[in-house]
């Protein structure tokens, strides 16, 4: 079902994979981009539960938008393990301006199709995605 704001489809592997992280936990991170050939917004790249924010932030490129889910897994000030689900939209001010235009066109209807995104962040260079941020944004 495209979108009716930028035409984009969302292929159903990017719901099964978002599933997959938040109800068994078997990904870290998963990284979206979308096929402006194909009109999609499909998986890029799956990270493993093993992998950690930095894995995360070094696979997302430099000048080209994406759209990513990184469970966030911290322990409270009462030291309860938790965990958050985050919903980031990465816009680098190097990327191209339709690029930006066509994430920025998707990103809300892209957002509902994934059901259990806790916290959303727009990002247009690292720092305002860092580490300390997440923290500070899980709580």
């Amino acid at each position: 079902m495209a979108n009716a704001a930028s035409g984009m489809a969302v292929h159903d592997d990017c719901k099964l994979k978002f599933m997959e992280l938040k109800a068994k936990r078997t990904h870290r991170f998963i990284i979206y981009k979308i096929e402006e050939k194909q009109k999609e917004v499909v998986v890029e790249k799956v990270g493993d539960p093993t992998q950690n924010y930095e894995d995360f932030t070094a696979c997302l490129p430099a000048n080209e938008c994406r759209y990513a889910v990184f469970d966030f897994d911290f322990v409270t000030a009462e030291n309860c393990q938790k965990s958050k689900i985050f919903f980031i939209a990465w816009s680098p001010d190097t990327s191209r301006i339709r690029n930006k235009m066509i994430y920025a066109s998707s990103k809300d209807r892209f957002k509902r199709e994934l059901d259990g995104i806790q916290v959303e962040l727009q990002a247009t260079d690292p720092t305002e995605m860092g580490l300390d941020v997440i923290k500070s944004r899980a709580n």
